[in-house]
């Protein structure tokens, strides 16, 4: 899989090579991807569009890695090559790259509460909430 040069582009040309080859995969993908893309990750649509588009320079997350690879379906080429592009991009997260934790999503059923706004405040309730308790969790560890 080739990717794009980076020679003196600095980190946004490093981010922009792995971005490049998740847009790749994305779009070898079904219609409808993006989508559950997004609710694997408890994010929008728009977030994917965001870490898919290699001319903005928002870093994909390395928390995400995982989340993105299964359900993508990246092959081992693409996710090598990723993996490669990625570590050039964040030497920082280098090192943590093979041990990306697996994160797995969990659907909840909740009343409607009648308004667009109040759904999507307990819904960001939420997701704070599991990121907080996750976090105290692996202190323990």
């Amino acid at each position: 899989m080739t990717e794009p040069a980076v020679e003196g582009q600095g980190e946004e040309g490093a981010v922009a090579a792995y971005k490049t080859i998740f847009k790749a995969v994305l779009e070898k993908r079904p219609s409808g991807m993006r989508l559950k893309l997004a609710q694997a990750m408890g994010k929008n649509r728009s977030f994917i569009s965001q870490i898919a588009n290699p001319t903005y320079p928002v870093p994909i997350p390395v928390q995400h890695l995982n989340t993105i690879f299964e359900a993508c379906h990246f092959s081992p080429a693409e996710r090598s090559a990723f993996l490669e592009a990625y570590g050039r991009a964040h030497p920082r997260h280098a090192g943590r790259l093979g041990g990306v934790p697996r994160e797995r999503a969990v659907t909840l059923h909740l009343t409607d509460l009648g308004s667009r706004k109040r759904n999507a405040q307990l819904d960001a309730l939420l997701h704070d909430f599991a990121r907080r308790l996750v976090g105290l969790l692996q202190e323990d560890k």
